[in-house]
């Protein structure tokens, strides 16, 4: 039995959804290896989302948080909200690293400082 074309569009949207999500972080080393997609921003101590895990409060925009040890890679999984981040305490740095809103990388230096912006 044929499908209608609208079917098989929408069979190949999700597809093509779905195999983005997966790829996500394919062109870090391991990425299989990083903790499953969910809602929400988390900052890891060590590579690929290992570590100790800081849990990112998302309806906290503009407010500078201080981490009590440096976060290594990152997890973002938002429509809406990204992170800056700061290798400098107090949200100080030459150079601020900005995520997307749907994002996991490991980060190319330590960071001890965010904020959450929008995206």
């Amino acid at each position: 039995m044929l499908m209608p074309k609208s079917k098989i569009a929408g069979a190949a949207a999700a597809l093509a959804a779905a195999a983005a999500l997966l790829g996500l972080g394919a062109g870090t080393a391991g990425a299989t290896d990083w903790p499953p997609l969910q809602n929400g921003a988390y900052l890891y101590s060590g590579p690929t989302g290992s570590g100790t895990v800081t849990k990112v409060d998302l309806g906290d925009a503009g407010t500078c948080h201080t981490l009590s040890s440096p976060a290594v890679s990152v997890q973002v999984v938002s429509g809406s909200w990204a992170l800056e981040l700061y290798s400098g305490a107090g949200c100080t740095s030459r150079h601020p690293w900005r995520t997307g809103s749907l994002d996991q990388e490991n980060l190319p230096w330590n960071m001890l400082s965010y904020r959450v912006v929008p995206a």
